[in-house]
């Protein structure tokens, strides 16, 4: 159905009937609750602290147990905040922070796999473009300096791309 053609249905439908079809979606659909629930009650410093908890929790997880890094929890974080429009600040906060802890567990690590960095480097292509995009790069200029020598300090094989972004930045 096209945009068009629900829009016309949707102006067919009497006031209750709608009401009934949205609460028949809101029931059905984890998505659209999700997103009722984010629309009217945003809390996104919970949102923020939740999402920060299980990317740490992925590199650094209690009780002394194995890290699983798997880069794809903060990339489903992500992608699911860039839906729901979270306000830019927060997001941002997250992607980076994505990446920092990232680095902090890699620091003590010999052998990184390529894979690892070129993930971290489309993360970090993705918060920078994000960040300048959204006009908020002055909050965060310290930190995506800071994730660029931090890749080069590493010795990371892509450390160069890590720097020209950083210099598209300035």
């Amino acid at each position: 159905m096209s945009k068009r053609a629900f829009k016309k249905y949707i102006k067919s439908l009497d006031k209750e009937d709608l009401e009934d079809q949205i609460m028949d979606l809101y029931t059905r659909f984890e998505d659209v609750k999700v997103f009722y629930n984010f629309v009217f009650n945003p809390n996104e410093e919970k949102l923020v602290r939740e999402a920060k908890f299980k990317i740490s929790k992925e590199y650094f997880p209690p009780n002394n147990r194995r890290p699983k890094t798997r880069r794809s929890v903060a990339h489903k974080l992500i992608k699911h905040f860039l839906k729901l429009e979270m306000e830019p600040h927060s997001l941002a906060d997250v992607m980076l922070y994505n990446i920092e802890v990232a680095q902090t567990w890699s620091r003590d690590k010999e052998n990184i796999p390529e894979g690892f960095q070129k993930s971290m480097l489309k993360s970090y292509e993705q918060a920078v473009n994000f960040v300048i995009e959204k006009g908020i790069s002055g909050e965060f200029i310290t930190r995506i300096h800071e994730i660029g020598n931090e890749a080069e300090k590493q010795n990371w094989g892509n450390s160069y791309l890590f720097e020209q972004l950083k210099d598209r930045f300035l």
